[in-house]
């Protein structure tokens, strides 16, 4: 049999390395035990290749990235100990053609070699997440060449998408291919924990266990984003691209065991296959889910967000600016600033705006503040023609800001502010996600600002916004 033939979940801390935790290991004991038998297991089946799925390598917001040198190393020199080195082959075929399949389906992936580590400044090393579970391989003599991936902040569709990209690479190639995902789940268990503490992380791994166990993989992607975000995890992304490598593989195994002795949750999970299943896979209804939400999100769009789109959209196909309509409705005649936010897959891709009106009325501001969005945020590369289609669009139209003279005028919910001390000003939209205090609020505006947290000598204004969608 080739193809996937075993997937697996492992944690990472250093601790589970006998020459850094010493006697200390004797308290995540059930886990040791369990990733030995996941490294025993992987040498029964006997894989060609291994592919590593970390979170703690080179992590891009748009794409997922692989190491790419013919020989690959790392050490515990962060923890200590950088006598102890692991060293591997690049598995280069199976990597060039997960590289060339991803990009085909919309999934950039970027190949770091080791000019582009220069460039970038990212080290060509192999981190901690890899090297904690092949220590444990390499102790069974598993030495295997290996494919280093690295999680992108991409949505959990597109690195489930990637999952599966592997899994059919490996079975053209006819390689036998163990995918290894490595990852922590919460990291706020205890008041002690490394992350500090939320009652709701306990929830989280006790969920996410329970539907590792039983396979319950449209429950995870079902899962509540605040209740993510609160576990402070960073096992989910590596885990849903395991998951997406046994789309609609028949397998055999479950979660080994979990503990979180240190307020860090550690699960040990191995999956078998013992073939393919004839239903449809998770992949199709998540894909039939997008495009069914993406259709509802179309068809309730107000008319200024209609036009946001359509400039974006226009301008991608003709590079043309587009003017207003003829007959403008009365919100759109008028003059106000405005701030343009597009998303794809729920994640920022580009928000430009500005605090008052610049142009002749408020459907020119909307035209060229979407414009600015798309294509001139310098956080993100520019709007491409495949995505257009996967974008969303808001708008907010600003009210007249006013000046207020302490933090207990505001409120994060309603409105939104504008710090400034001299030329230098930054402003934050009201009701955004994750930002529920007005100290927190202003602390942001601050930061957007080059204003240091700790200065109080500042001008506060606040606004209100009319929001579309």
């Amino acid at each position: 049999m080739t193809g996937v033939v075993l997937a697996a979940l492992a944690p990472h801390p250093p601790i589970l390395i006998p020459e850094i935790g010493g006697k200390e290991i004797e308290q995540i004991a059930k886990t040791q035990i369990s990733i030995r038998k996941l490294a025993e297991e992987i040498k029964e089946v006997d894989p060609d290749i291994i592919v590593t799925i970390s979170p703690h390598g080179p992590v891009f917001s748009d794409a997922v990235s692989i190491l790419s040198a013919e020989n690959l190393s790392g050490d515990f020199g962060d923890f200590g100990r950088e006598d102890v080195e692991l060293s591997y082959k690049l598995a280069e075929k199976f990597t060039s053609e997960l590289a060339i399949a991803a990009n085909k389906n919309k999934i950039t992936t970027a190949r770091i070699d080791k000019a582009t580590a220069r460039k970038l400044e990212v080290k060509m090393e192999l981190d901690h997440g890899v090297l904690v579970p092949m220590y444990y391989l390499n102790e069974v003599g598993v030495n295997k060449p290996i494919v280093p991936v690295n999680i992108g902040m991409l949505s959990y569709e597109e690195l489930y998408t990637f999952g599966k990209i592997i899994q059919l690479v490996a079975e053209r190639l006819e390689s036998k291919v163990t995918v290894l995902a490595s990852g922590d789940l919460s990291h706020r268990l205890t008041t002690n924990a490394p992350a500090g503490y939320d009652p709701k992380a306990k929830d989280f791994d006790e969920r996410l266990v329970h539907y590792l166990n039983t396979l319950e993989v449209e429950n995870i992607f079902e899962m509540d984003n605040q209740l993510i975000q609160r576990a402070g995890e960073c096992g989910l992304r590596p885990l849903t691209m395991m998951l997406g490598a046994m789309d609609r593989l028949d397998v055999d195994g479950g979660v080994l065991s979990y503990e979180g002795p240190f307020g860090v949750g550690y699960a040990v999970a191995t999956y078998r296959v013992k073939g393919k299943k004839e239903e449809v896979g998770l992949l199709d209804k998540l894909h039939k889910r997008k495009q069914d939400r993406l259709s509802q999100i179309r068809s309730n769009e107000s008319e200024i967000v209609k036009l946001a789109r359509k400039s974006v959209e226009e301008y991608i196909k003709n590079r043309e600016v587009i003017d207003p309509p003829a007959q403008l409705e009365p919100q759109l005649a008028g003059r106000a600033g405005a701030f343009v936010s597009i998303k794809k897959n729920g994640n920022l891709r580009g928000c430009i705006g500005t605090t008052q009106a610049t142009k002749a009325n408020l459907a020119y501001e909307i035209i060229y503040n979407a414009l600015g969005a798309a294509f001139e945020d310098p956080r993100f590369e520019p709007v491409n023609l495949n995505e257009i289609d996967e974008l969303t669009y808001a708008v907010d139209v600003l009210g007249e800001a006013e000046s207020i003279e302490s933090i207990e005028k505001l409120n994060p919910k309603k409105y939104g502010v504008i710090v400034r001390r001299g030329e230098r000003a930054g402003l934050l939209l009201p009701d955004l996600e994750g930002i529920d205090t007005a100290k927190k609020q202003v602390e942001i505006a601050k930061r957007k600002a080059g204003i240091p947290i700790e200065e109080e000598d500042i001008e506060l204004m606040r606004f209100t916004v009319t929001r579309y969608k």
